[in-house]
């Protein structure tokens, strides 16, 4: 099938009665998924604006620890196709999904000591791509009725997917149904060779004013692959050939970093350093400890990160952001809410030796704090002391335990509060 006759089949499915099903088009901002939104713009561009009926939804997921690069790159791609769909009377709305708070990268690596990432425990899929996108698409379902998925996915990526595509079509069909309930796929580029992908971005103009050249230029730099929008356990990692996530450690390279690196944006060179440290720290006895975070122990088994990496770790992610930020000032690799968020299962975890606002402090030579201090509570702290009547001990106990109770109205899916401080009272005992 020709590309134009691709155009056409778009829509022609477009113009399908089917009670006008939203189309929800995954867009990575990368190769595939570039040349589907643009064949799906132009497609139904063609159309006198009052036929313009059925919404698209050009969903893009942001794990928060996508390569800076790309992420910078989709933002601005972002911003064109919103702006340009109002201008055009395009019925295209921009979704950004991102991870819940307790799912992040880092909440649960440095929070909860997740390892690393591997084949064997690849916890991060789930959290940070399939939920968010999954929990968008549930949303429309039940506002209207079913929804249509279009997938950037080709054939010709590689043999697995090639292998998965024939699996899942319905020969003679355009559409398949997918795990999320009320929801179908309509991969209308399957069938496309990589050759003719290339020559269709450098031929045709991107409809919301995008730089096909600029994409273009960043996948030479690169020598890499787009990481296609995940909503099932099907898909590949984003590691080894793709652009991915920057911490990702599935792979033994990620050789797309590296290239970006060796062609000029050596501000990466400290994200490829932690990466690489989280690849190192993944199996060893000396920075994990015995028991898993339920408590089991299992011999030959890991449990999570020791509190001491967990804040090393911490220390040196803002080591990088300051020295990433003297050449990028508008980059954060982890934000205020996952540092809050961190504190709290510190605090729940009994951990009070290390506090995630010193460590802030000591880097970038600021005073924050994430007790929310204020007048009022200084006033309370200091009649606590009294009342202590200078025993530092009992002072620090009753502090620890009210930060546990404070904790428990911002994470909501840890065990109860009655717990926490049991097992803080019972550990004050021991000491």
């Amino acid at each position: 099938m020709s590309i134009k006759e691709i155009q056409e089949e778009i829509l022609d499915q477009y113009m399908e009665v089917d009670n006008l099903r939203p189309w929800v088009v995954g867009f990575s901002g990368g190769k595939d998924s570039t040349m589907l939104l643009q064949l799906t713009w132009l497609a139904v561009r063609q159309l006198p604006e009052e036929l313009r009926k059925r919404k698209i939804y050009v969903v893009c997921n942001n794990t928060l620890v996508e390569n800076p690069k790309i992420i910078e790159y989709t933002e601005r791609v972002l911003k064109k196709i919103q702006q340009a769909a109002s201008e055009q009377s395009m019925p295209v709305y921009v979704q950004r999904t991102i991870p819940k708070l307790e799912d992040t990268f880092w909440v649960n690596l440095i929070g909860k000591g997740y390892p690393a990432p591997n084949n064997i425990f690849r916890w991060c899929t789930e959290r940070l791509k399939i939920n968010p996108t999954t929990q968008f698409i549930l949303d429309i379902t039940k506002q209207e009725g079913e929804a249509i998925i279009l997938l950037g996915t080709r054939s010709a990526e590689s043999a697995n997917r090639a292998r998965s595509i024939k699996k899942y079509e319905i020969k003679g069909e355009r559409l398949r149904k997918h795990v999320i309930p009320k929801a179908y796929v309509y991969a209308a580029i399957k069938d496309v060779e990589t050759d003719e992908l290339w020559q269709y971005l450098n031929q045709v103009p991107s409809p919301w004013g995008a730089s096909n050249k600029e994409l273009i230029t960043l996948y030479r730099n690169a020598n890499s692959g787009d990481c296609p929008l995940v909503i099932d356990t099907t898909t590949p990692s984003c590691g080894n050939s793709r652009f991915g996530c920057w911490v990702c450690t599935v792979v033994n390279r990620d050789k797309s970093m590296e290239a970006l690196i060796e062609n000029g944006e050596d501000w990466m060179e400290p994200l490829m350093e932690l990466r690489d440290l989280l690849s190192i720290s993944r199996d060893s006895e000396e920075l994990r400890e015995k028991r898993r975070r339920d408590g089991t122990e299992k011999e030959g088994t890991l449990g999570p990160y020791k509190p001491a990496f967990r804040a090393e770790f911490l220390e040196k992610l803002f080591v990088a952001q300051k020295e990433i930020r003297k050449t990028h000032p508008e980059m954060s690799l982890i934000n205020y809410q996952e540092l809050v968020a961190i504190q709290v299962i510190w605090y729940r975890d009994n951990i009070f030796t290390f506090k995630v606002a010193d460590i802030y402090n000591k880097i970038f030579g600021t005073n924050i704090t994430l007790d929310s201090a204020n007048e009022k509570i200084l006033r309370e702290k200091e009649a606590l002391k009294q009342a202590c009547n200078g025993n530092q001990k009992d002072f620090e106990l009753i502090n620890e335990l009210l930060a546990l109770q404070k904790t428990k109205t911002i994470l909501m899916n840890n065990r109860g509060l009655q717990n926490d401080l049991e097992n803080r009272l019972e550990k004050f005992v021991k000491e």
